[in-house]
C-alpha cells in the first residue's frame, strides 16, 4: 500500500461521518433510481410476456350486430392474421348479502376447438363447456373482493333476463389487466365484474343467436394498422360499427401505459434531486479538506509527487463516496421496489410481477453515482492540481469580502456581537451558503412532493369531481327510451329529483387532429351532473355549439369561434360541423357537451335517452334501488359516492407509502446538509471556538455562534423549499398529464406545515453529534500551535 493510500483511508476513517452522510444522500437518489427503473422494467416484461402468452388482441372494434359470416370478411382484409366475434353485454348482478349495485360486463367464451384471442389465465377451477347454460368465470379482483371460490352462486341480470349461474372458474385476461368498468372514472372491485360465460348462452340472454357484436384481430407482422382500421370500419359500418381502434386505445391497455410513463418521470425527476445535493455536500467537505491540508499539499509537491498523483489522491476521497452510495441506495432501492411492485400487483391484474434489477440498471446506478461524486469534487480537485508548492507552503490568505459586503448595511451594526459574527461568516463564503440554502430547501421540497398526490387526489374529489358529480343513483338503459320512462322512476317513492343524459360515440376533428371521445347531451337547469367552468360555476347548454374540455381543446388545437368536424359513430352516423362554444375544466377524461334536443335533432332519431340521474332521500336509497333492480331496461345501476369512497380506501396503501418514503427521503436531504455543514463550520473554526470559550463565552453561547449559522440558513430555505416545491410539482404534473386524468397543481396548507415541521426536526436532529462535540472541545489541545 502506497503512503498516499494509507493516508486516503486515515483520512476517510477520520470523516467517516461526512462521508456516510454523503453516500446517504446519494445512496437515496440512486435507491430512487433502481427502484423506479426496476420497476418499470419489471411491469413492462410481465405485461409483454403475459401479453403473448394469452394472445392479446392488436385491434378491437363494437357494434350493433352482425351475422357470423361478416367475420370472414374481416379474415381477408389485408393485414389482419386472426379474427375472433364474440358476443358481449352490460349488465348487472346480485349477491347474497351484499345489497350494493354491482355493474357487470359480460362476454363469450370462444367454441371448443377455436383459436382464441384475450384466452382466459385461470387461477382457480376451470372454463365451461360450450353446452353448460349455467356456468361463468369471474374475474379474480371481484372474487377476491367477495370471497368468492367456484362453485359459489352468482344472478346475473342481461338485457332484462334474470339468471342464478354457478361460478365454474376464477381468472382474468389480459383485455382486463386493470379492471374498471366502461365508462367509469375509478376501478371498484366490489362493485364491477367480469364474467365469461359459453357463447351459447350469452348469445341467448341478449338474442345474438348466428351474430357478434364485438371483434378481436390479431394483425401480421409489418400490417399497416391504420389501413387495417380503415377496412375493418368500412365492413362493420353497416352494422352499426362504432370504430375500430388499435390496442394504444384499449381502456386498460391505456391505463397501464400512462402508468408506466408516470414512473418514467419518477426515474428521471427524483434521483437528478438527490444526487445533485450530494455532489454540493462532497464539494463541501472535500473543498474543506483540500483548504486544511493545503500545506500538506505543497510538502508532497515537494518531495516530487506529481500533480496527477494528487488528483487522484483526492478523487479517491469522491470515488469512495460514490461508490458506498451506489452499494446504499442498490440495497435500498432493491428493497424498496419489491414493496412497489407488491403495490402494483394488487392493483394491476398480472399473473406474476417478478421485481428484478437488471445489469444494466445496476451498472447505470454505480456510473451515474460516481459521475455525481466526480462533479461535486470537480473544483477542489482543479485547487490540487493547480496548486504550486510555493503557494502551497504559504498560509491561505483570510479572505476580506465578508466585510465588505456587509459594510454597507448599516442596520446590522445594530445587531448583537454574536448575530453580526454570525452574519459575517455566511458573508465570507457566499458561494457554500448558496448551495447549503438551496440543498436544505431541496430538503422541504421533496417532502412537499411527498404529501402532494394526496392534496391532488383530495382536491380533485372534493372540489372538481363532487360539484359536479351530486347524484346518489346513476343508471343506463339497454336501448335508448322516450323521455317518458322518466315519470314512471320519478314516481318511486323516495325519488326527488330526476334528470336525463344521452351520451353518443364520436369522433371530433379539427385541422389534421383527431380523437375519439363521448357527445354528452345537456339540459337547461341541470343539478346532478353538470360540468363547471374555470370559475367553478355550471355551463349552460350551448344553443348552436358544442363544449370541450379544456384538455382536449388544447390537443385539438382549436380555440373558441373556430368549427369542428363532429362524425357520430352510432346510428345513421351524421357528421355535424359545429363551432366551439367553450371549454369546461375537469380532472377526468376528455369529452364533449351540447344542448340535448340539438343532438337529438341531428341523430335524427327523436327524442332519447339511455341514462338517468337520481336524487334519493338517504333513508329510501335501498329501497328506490331495489325498485329500479326489478326493471328489465335498467342495464346498470352506480352509486358513485359509494364508488369515491372505495377509491380512498384502494389508493390509501399506495398513497402512504409514495408520502412515508418521499418524507424520510426530504428528511436524508436535509439532515446530511445540516450534518456535513456543521461538521465543516466546526472543524475550520475549532479554535476560534476554544478561544472563546477560554475568553469566557458559555457552551450554549459558543454553540449557538456555531450552530446559529444553519439554523438561520434552515428557516430561510423553508421559503425557498416551497418554491423549489411547486417546481418538481409543476414538472411532476406536466409529465403525468394526458387525456384520461389531469392532476392539480394543489398543495394543501398542511403539507406546508408538515413539510417545515419535518424540516426543522430533521436539521436539529442532525445537529445532535456536532454540538456534543462543540460541549467537549479540549480546549489545551485545540488551542497548541500547529506544526
Amino acid at each position: 500500500m502506497t503512503a498516499l493510500a494509507r493516508k486516503r483511508r486515515r483520512d476517510l476513517w477520520r470523516l467517516r461521518g461526512q462521508v456516510l452522510a454523503i453516500a446517504l444522500v446519494a445512496g437515496v437518489g440512486v435507491a430512487n433510481l433502481v427502484m423506479s427503473r426496476s420497476t418499470l422494467e419489471s411491469l413492462v416484461d410481465s405485461r409483454d410476456r403475459y401479453y403473448r402468452a394469452f394472445a392479446f388482441a392488436d385491434a378491437f372494434a363494437e357494434l350493433r350486430r352482425a351475422p357470423e359470416a361478416v367475420g370472414g370478411r374481416l379474415a381477408s382484409v389485408p393485414g389482419v392474421a386472426r379474427v375472433q366475434t364474440r358476443v358481449t353485454a352490460l349488465g348487472r348482478a346480485e349477491l347474497p348479502g351484499f345489497d350494493e349495485p354491482i355493474r357487470v360486463q359480460a362476454l363469450s367464451l370462444p367454441e371448443s376447438g377455436r383459436s382464441a384471442l384475450n384466452r382466459l389465465r385461470l387461477r382457480e377451477g376451470r372454463v365451461p363447456g360450450d353446452a353448460e347454460r349455467d356456468a361463468v368465470v369471474v374475474s379474480d379482483a371481484f372474487a377476491d373482493a367477495h370471497g368468492l371460490r367456484p362453485g359459489s352462486r352468482i344472478v346475473l341480470v342481461l338485457h332484462g333476463h334474470r339468471s342464478a349461474f354457478r361460478i365454474a372458474g376464477i381468472g382474468a385476461s389480459p383485455e382486463f389487466v386493470s379492471q374498471g368498468a366502461p365508462g367509469a372514472l375509478f376501478p371498484d372491485a366490489r362493485r364491477f365484474a367480469i364474467v365469461w360465460m359459453p357463447r351459447r348462452s350469452l348469445a341467448a340472454a341478449v338474442d345474438m343467436d348466428g351474430a357478434f357484436d364485438s371483434v378481436a384481430l390479431a394483425l401480421a407482422h409489418g400490417a399497416n394498422a391504420r389501413q387495417v382500421i380503415a377496412d375493418v370500419d368500412a365492413i362493420l359500418a353497416p352494422y352499426g360499427g362504432a370504430g375500430a381502434i388499435t390496442r394504444a386505445d384499449q381502456r386498460s391497455h391505456r391505463y397501464l401505459s400512462e402508468e408506466l410513463r408516470q414512473l418514467e418521470t419518477l426515474a428521471r425527476l427524483f434521483p437528478a434531486v438527490f444526487l445533485g445535493v450530494a455532489a454540493y455536500v462532497l464539494y463541501v467537505v472535500l473543498g474543506r479538506l483540500v483548504a486544511v491540508e493545503r500545506e500538506q499539499i505543497g510538502t508532497l509537491r515537494a518531495f516530487g509527487f506529481s500533480p496527477r498523483e494528487l488528483w487522484r489522491h483526492y478523487a479517491g476521497f469522491a470515488v469512495t463516496a460514490g461508490l458506498l452510495g451506489a452499494v446504499i441506495g442498490i440495497a435500498l432501492g432493491m428493497e424498496l421496489g419489491r414493496r412497489v411492485a407488491d403495490l402494483y400487483r394488487d392493483y394491476y391484474r398480472l399473473p406474476s410481477l417478478d421485481f428484478r434489477v437488471l445489469p444494466a440498471v445496476l451498472a447505470n446506478a454505480v456510473v451515474v453515482s460516481l459521475a455525481s461524486a466526480l462533479l461535486g469534487a470537480t473544483v477542489p480537485l482543479l485547487r490540487v492540481a493547480r496548486l504550486a508548492p510555493a503557494d502551497a507552503m504559504r498560509p491561505d490568505v483570510p479572505w476580506q469580502g465578508g466585510r465588505r459586503r456587509l459594510a454597507p448595511l448599516r442596520l446590522l451594526q445594530r445587531l448583537a456581537q454574536m448575530h453580526r459574527l454570525m452574519l459575517r461568516d455566511l458573508a465570507t463564503r457566499p458561494l457554500r451558503s448558496l448551495l447549503a440554502w438551496v440543498g436544505l430547501a431541496f430538503g422541504t421540497a421533496v417532502m412537499m412532493m411527498g404529501r402532494f398526490q394526496h392534496d391532488a387526489i383530495d382536491y380533485m374529489i372534493e372540489r372538481q369531481f363532487r360539484p359536479t358529480e351530486r347524484q346518489d343513483l346513476s343508471l343506463a338503459f339497454f336501448e335508448p327510451v322516450a323521455p317518458r320512462a322518466l315519470r314512471e322512476i320519478a314516481a318511486i317513492p323516495g325519488v326527488q329529483r330526476v334528470e336525463a343524459e344521452r351520451a353518443v360515440p364520436v369522433r371530433i376533428a379539427f385541422r389534421s387532429a383527431g380523437y375519439r371521445t363521448v357527445l354528452r347531451g345537456l339540459e337547461d337547469g341541470m343539478q346532478l351532473r353538470r360540468p363547471l367552468d374555470a370559475s367553478g360555476s355550471p355551463i349552460a347548454p350551448p344553443s348552436g355549439g358544442i363544449v370541450l374540455t379544456d384538455y382536449l381543446a388544447r390537443w385539438l388545437g382549436a380555440a373558441p369561434g373556430q368549427v369542428l368536424q363532429v362524425e357520430v359513430l352510432s346510428g345513421r352516423r351524421p357528421v355535424l360541423m359545429l363551432p366551439l362554444a367553450g371549454t369546461v375544466e375537469e380532472p377526468f377524461g376528455s369529452q364533449a357537451y351540447m344542448r340535448r334536443a340539438t343532438l337529438d335533432r341531428a341523430l335524427g332519431e327523436g327524442p332519447r335517452i339511455d341514462g338517468a340521474q337520481l336524487a334519493v332521500d338517504a333513508n329510501a336509497l335501498r329501497d328506490v334501488h331495489a325498485q329500479l333492480a326489478r326493471r328489465p331496461a335498467v342495464a346498470s345501476l352506480d352509486r358513485p359516492r359509494e364508488a369515491i369512497l372505495n377509491f380512498y380506501e384502494g389508493m390509501a396503501r399506495t398513497v402512504l407509502t409514495f408520502t412515508v418514503i418521499s418524507t424520510l427521503f426530504g428528511a436524508v436531504i436535509t439532515a446530511g446538509v445540516t450534518y456535513s455543514s456543521a461538521q465543516v463550520a466546526l472543524s475550520e473554526r475549532a479554535r476560534d471556538l476554544a478561544s472563546l470559550r477560554i475568553l469566557g463565552f458559555t457552551r450554549a453561547e459558543v454553540g449557538y455562534l456555531l450552530l446559529g449559522e444553519l439554523a438561520l440558513l434552515v428557516m430561510l430555505a423553508v421559503p425557498l423549499g416551497f418554491v423549489l416545491g411547486h417546481g418538481l410539482i409543476a414538472a411532476l404534473v406536466h409529465g403525468f398529464d394526458s387525456d384520461l386524468f389531469r392532476i392539480p397543481r394543489y398543495i394543501s396548507p398542511s403539507t406546508y406545515g408538515i413539510a417545515a415541521l419535518t424540516t426543522f426536526v430533521s436539521a436539529a436532529a442532525a445537529t445532535v453529534p456536532v454540538w456534543r462535540r462543540v460541549s467537549s472541545l479540549d480546549l489545551v489541545a485545540v488551542l497548541k500551535a500547529r506544526d
